[in-house]
């Protein structure tokens, strides 16, 4: 059976068969034991942490401005370009990559990161924005 990835430092996905992972140190450990052949989806969510998450009450939500400056942690963002790289070193299967954050701005950097790497690699764009049920 495939694997499936969920990187959210809060939200538990309902469907068990979720790996869940809470933030980027535990992401790329995940990744690196494991590898990704038998990966078949990862859903990234983009704030993880309290300064991403001050950041999206600050800013991006009455503004709709996202300044990375602002946040001290790694988010899902970071994530996704780490994931590239690792598939640009080691190759082999690239699974399919989703985000579930609730930030639109983050979101779209996830999506336009990976789908552009999908373009160059002749890949469809698959990278898109989905709701997972979850719990808090």
């Amino acid at each position: 059976m495939k694997r499936k990835i969920y990187l959210d430092d809060v939200r538990t996905p309902k469907d068990p068969d979720w790996t869940v992972v809470r933030n980027y140190d535990e992401f790329v450990k995940e990744i690196r034991l494991n590898g990704l052949d038998d990966v078949e989806v990862i859903s990234l969510d983009h704030d993880l942490g309290e300064s991403a998450i001050a950041e999206y009450y600050n800013n991006v939500a009455p503004n709709y401005t996202l300044d990375y400056n602002h946040i001290k942690e790694k988010t899902g963002l970071h994530c996704a370009k780490w994931l590239v790289e690792y598939h640009m070193s080691n190759k082999g299967f690239f699974p399919t990559i989703y985000t579930h954050s609730a930030n639109p701005i983050g979101s779209a950097n996830i999506m336009g990161y990976v789908n552009n790497y999908l373009a160059n690699i002749r890949q469809p764009q698959t990278c898109v924005r989905v709701k997972i049920p979850h719990t808090v």
